[in-house]
C-alpha cells in the first residue's frame, strides 16, 4: 500500500517526508497509457506532489506543479491536496526516447529546458506562486533548486520510478529532506556526507526498504522520529457535475453550435482520462443555465 511518513530528525532541526507510491503511479500509467519515460516523468512529479501536499495545513488547500519544457514530453501537471492525494498528466504521454548515457530512462531528455512552477491555493485572496528555471529536467533536481530559491529552504529531494519488462511499474518512491533555519554545522555536514553514500529510491525499495527505513538510511545517526504515517494515492476529483458545470461555463454561442451538430460530446478529464458523455437533449438542457 501506498503512504508518506513525515519525521523530524536532530533536535527538530531537519524535517524529513519519504514515500512509496507504486500503486498511485501505476494508476497514473494505466489511466493514461503513458510510455516508460512519460511515465517515469509522471510518477516522479506526482510522488513529489503528494509530499509537498501535506506540508499545507488546511483541508481545502491545493497545491500544483507545473513542469513546461521544449522536450518531447512537453509539460506535465500534477495538483495535491493535503490529504496526501494527487492526480496528475503529462501533454505527450507517448514519449519514446532512447536510454541516456548511464542506461536509465532519460526524464531530463523527455522534459528539456523550461521551468517549474509551484502554484499554492491557501484559500486567500491570490495563490502563492514560485517560478524556477529547469535545472536538469530529472525533477528532483529541480524541486531542490525550487527549494532553495524561492522558499529559502535548503533541501534535498530524491524522487524515483523503476519500470518492469512489460512496461508497468515496478517500483516508486522518494524522499525530501529539509533543514530548518540555524541547523548546526555538524548536522548539515552529517547529512551530506550520508546523500553522498546513499543508493538511488528505487534501488533502496528494491532491497526492501521502506519510507522509515530510507529515512533511517538518509538520516543515519541523527535521532530520526517518525511524527505521521498517512496513505497516499492517484485520486481524481472529477465527476459529471463539474464536468456539466465546465460545459456550461463555454457559454450559449458554443453550446448553440454542439447543438446544432445534432451529435453527443464526449469530454474527457484530462487528469484520469475518465470519459463524459452528453447527448444533445442534456445539451439542450445546459444551454437553458448557461448565459
Amino acid at each position: 500500500m501506498d503512504y508518506i511518513v513525515r519525521a523530524t530528525a536532530a533536535d527538530g532541526q531537519i524535517r524529513a517526508f519519504a514515500a512509496t507510491t507504486r500503486d498511485m503511479v501505476e494508476t497514473a500509467r494505466a489511466d493514461h497509457n503513458t510510455s516508460p519515460v512519460a511515465t517515469a516523468a509522471l510518477g516522479r512529479l506526482l510522488t513529489a506532489g503528494a509530499m509537498m501536499g501535506i506540508m499545507m495545513k488546511g483541508d481545502q488547500d491545493l497545491l500544483t506543479l507545473q513542469i513546461r519544457g521544449d522536450g518531447p514530453i512537453q509539460g506535465i501537471t500534477v495538483t495535491a491536496d493535503s490529504k496526501g492525494r494527487a492526480k496528475g498528466y503529462a501533454v505527450n504521454p507517448n514519449v519514446i526516447l532512447p536510454a541516456n548515457s548511464v542506461g536509465k530512462l532519460d526524464v531530463g531528455g523527455a522534459v528539456g529546458r523550461g521551468n517549474l512552477r509551484v502554484i499554492k491555493d491557501l484559500g486567500l485572496k491570490e495563490p502563492y506562486t514560485g517560478q524556477v528555471e529547469l535545472q536538469t529536467g530529472e525533477i528532483g533536481d529541480d524541486l531542490t533548486y525550487y527549494f532553495a530559491a524561492s522558499e529559502q529552504t535548503p533541501s534535498s529531494v530524491g524522487l524515483g520510478v523503476l519500470m518492469e519488462k512489460n512496461n508497468t511499474v515496478k517500483q516508486a518512491g522518494g524522499f525530501i529532506i529539509q533543514l530548518m533555519p540555524d541547523t548546526d554545522e555538524e548536522v548539515i555536514e552529517k547529512l551530506e556526507k550520508n546523500l553522498s553514500k546513499i543508493d538511488s529510491v528505487t534501488s533502496m525499495l528494491e532491497y526492501g526498504e521502506t519510507p522509515e527505513t530510507i529515512l533511517e538510511t538518509v538520516l543515519y545517526g541523527m535521532d530520526v522520529e517518525i511524527n505521521e504515517t498517512l496513505p497516499t494515492s492517484f485520486y481524481c476529483n472529477c465527476d459529471r457535475e463539474r464536468v456539466s458545470k465546465a460545459l456550461i461555463s463555454v457559454g450559449k454561442d458554443e453550446l448553440e453550435k454542439m447543438i446544432a451538430d445534432k451529435k453527443d460530446v464526449e469530454l474527457k478529464c484530462q487528469f484520469c482520462n475518465s470519459s463524459y458523455v452528453f447527448r444533445v437533449d442534456e445539451l439542450k438542457s445546459l444551454l437553458k443555465q448557461a448565459k
